[in-house]
């Protein structure tokens, strides 16, 4: 059988080496279902794992990747059979599972999500961990009652691949919304997303008071740190910020404040184990609401071989939106 190409982290006593590599089929590990791959992406966490800025890659070796779209090629599992269309996010991979960035995947059945329909695997990587995860936000938010009429949301990181879903997520049903970015020559393009208004990263970066004059009756961020505290004191009576990154900091030097004050929640998401039934809502979400027209806007072509070197880039804010990977190419 021909080689498998992949890229894949093996860690040594020097540190973390990441390399492409032909696998062969005894390499790919256990599972009761495979996949041929046929795009993946990369997100800000690939760009950890890679560089090994924040030590994600628990095993060694293994396939790099948090993300993969693909059909079923082979299956002993009740929940698919050959020919189905399924998507991976999160759930260990480039920690302790293998990941999407291989030309095929065997894996377990339990981690996959069968894809809406009318949502192609090109499509699916157009969104990707960072738009699934954007969803998830946007159903908390939702799930705490904020309605579009209760006011303006803010979206931190806009720019990047949370950032950009949520904000054509939000306007499409129907919120205001304000973007919040350190590359305003990006305005017009976060703009024709639906953004209502852009400002700067610095109005929210830097060190605040622990209690401001109210702007967002809710915020999507994907910062932390003094962003994500300044988003704190800043929210309405009854406001709600959902966190799901770390672009600033893991930091958060905020008080009690405006939780005891304004009534204020702050609520986790997390989009590696969220359980199933979640993860298949929010895929439902996704078809239903995103506006689908502009994920070429969102996304951009990154071949294969150009992987390593774009991991260090999207950890320094050099890469705008959502990057697909084909796999195709490469057999």
């Amino acid at each position: 059988m021909a080689a498998i190409r992949a890229l894949v982290a093996t860690r040594r006593d020097s540190g973390l080496e990441v390399d492409y590599r032909d696998l062969s089929d005894s390499d790919l590990g256990e599972g009761d279902v495979e996949v041929a791959v046929e795009y993946t992406t990369l997100n800000f966490k690939d760009g950890l794992a890679m560089t090994d800025a924040i030590p994600i890659v628990q095993k060694s070796p293994l396939i790099l990747g948090i993300d993969m779209a693909g059909t079923i090629t082979a299956s002993d599992s009740n929940k698919f059979r050959v020919g189905d269309r399924v998507v991976l996010n999160g759930y260990g991979a480039s920690e302790t599972r293998n990941g999407g960035y291989t030309e095929r995947l065997r894996t377990s059945s339990d981690l996959l999500v069968k894809l809406p329909q009318s949502i192609s695997t090109r499509e699916a990587m157009a969104i990707g961990t960072a738009g699934y995860t954007a969803m998830l936000s946007v159903l908390r938010l939702e799930r705490l009652g904020i309605s579009p009429d209760r006011g303006d949301v803010l979206v931190t990181g806009a720019s990047g691949g949370v950032g950009t879903t949520a904000i054509s997520l939000l306007a499409k049903l129907g919120y205001r919304v304000t973007a919040s970015t350190g590359r305003m020559e990006e305005e017009a393009f976060l703009k024709s997303l639906g953004a209502k208004q852009v400002i700067h990263r610095d109005e929210l970066s830097s060190p605040g008071d622990p209690m401001q004059s109210t702007r967002w009756a809710a915020a999507v961020d994907s910062c932390g740190s003094h962003t994500l505290a300044n988003v704190l004191a800043q929210l309405d009576y009854n406001g709600v910020v959902t966190a799901c990154g770390l672009a600033q900091g893991t930091d958060l030097a905020a008080t009690v404040l405006p939780f005891a004050l304004r009534n204020v929640s702050l609520l986790g998401v997390d989009s590696v184990n969220a359980p199933m039934p979640l993860r298949e809502q929010a895929w439902s979400r996704l078809e239903a609401d995103l506006d689908r027209s502009k994920l070429d806007s969102l996304s951009f072509d990154l071949p294969f071989d150009q992987l390593k070197k774009a991991g260090p880039e999207i950890l320094a804010g050099k890469i705008r939106g959502r990057a697909i990977v084909s796999m195709r190419s490469q057999s």
